[in-house]
């Protein structure tokens, strides 16, 4: 199959508002690279083997958005809108290009190398060879065309969250599940039951290969669709990696499915708008526990106190 590759360069201060204009319009996979992430892995040790040098051909206050649609869909009207939104609306600037999906999925590996995050959490992509120290949790993953591979500073910080929260009589909500990496986690870490929920049919395949090759399929559920609409029960940990103006718009509701004192770990956040996720908060009965900031990026985890 053949994709379009729309790649948005932008600043990191318009990152979540261009990734929601490129998943309101259906994308079914999206990479973000920041020059500034490369050049920090690159001072690490042994963090990655490879690094791309095109990567570094943006400037210090850019970033690069790509996203992935099918030839399949209506593209004309796709861009229109996507055109319309970015561009008029001066968020970035756009370049297409075609690409194969084989091609793709093989081009991308370059970027993802096994890495370690929080106290004893490994991400490992399935394609790489590694051997665990006695008390690393190991993640396989292969993200396939969905987002997700472990590395962004979003991600490691719910992971140090989840580590720090989720036990063997946790029940844990992951929405926005992505490949479903915080679901495997928070499986891995013992949780007596994971739900991960994502709007993205693509997301759905991905999390659910990705738990069967963790072995952990039995204690997850993979659901397309909508927390606040499809479920009734209540969760003691609910981790929702998105973007600032999608948790804020979600809080209202959630209190319907969090244990009271249940933990609510939010990230996606850039550092400029953490301020509206922690006052949709507080003015919904949450207290803030704790703010962890990594490179610009906001991870905020409360508690349901009323």
């Amino acid at each position: 199959m053949n994709w379009l590759e729309v790649i948005i360069k932008t600043s990191p201060e318009n990152e979540d508002i261009v990734s929601s204009i490129l998943y309101d319009n259906g994308a079914t996979g999206l990479t973000i690279e920041d020059p500034n992430d490369i050049v920090e892995l690159d001072k690490i040790e042994d963090a990655w083997d490879f690094i791309e040098p095109d990567l570094f051909k943006t400037g210090d206050d850019e970033i690069i958005i790509k996203a992935y649609y099918s030839e399949a869909e209506d593209l004309n009207q796709i861009m229109e809108d996507i055109t319309e939104k970015i561009t008029k609306g001066g968020f970035g600037e756009i370049l297409t290009s075609k690409v194969d999906e084989t091609d793709w999925a093989e081009n991308w590996k370059i970027h993802y190398k096994t890495t370690k995050i929080g106290d004893n959490i490994v991400i490992k992509p399935s394609w790489e060879e590694y051997q665990p120290e006695p008390d690393d949790i190991v993640i396989e993953l292969d993200p396939g065309m969905a987002f997700g591979t472990g590395s962004h500073e979003t991600t490691v910080m719910c992971a140090k969250a989840l580590e720090k929260y989720v036990n063997q009589n946790t029940t844990v909500f992951d929405v926005g599940c992505g490949s479903g990496i915080l679901g495997i986690i928070a499986a891995k870490l013992g949780a007596g039951r994971v739900l991960a929920i994502d709007l993205d049919p693509m997301c759905v395949k991905v999390t659910k290969e990705n738990a069967i090759i963790n072995q952990v399929d039995e204690s997850i559920q993979v659901e397309q669709g909508n927390l606040l609409h499809m479920v009734e029960e209540k969760a003691d940990v609910i981790v929702a990696n998105i973007i600032a103006e999608v948790i804020v718009n979600i809080i209202p509701g959630l209190k319907n499915h969090l244990e009271k004192d249940g933990i609510f770990i939010a990230s996606g956040v850039i550092e400029s708008k953490a301020y509206k996720v922690k006052s949709a908060l507080e003015e919904n009965g949450y207290e803030i526990i704790q703010t962890e900031l990594m490179n610009g990026w906001t991870a905020i985890t409360s508690k349901m106190v009323i």
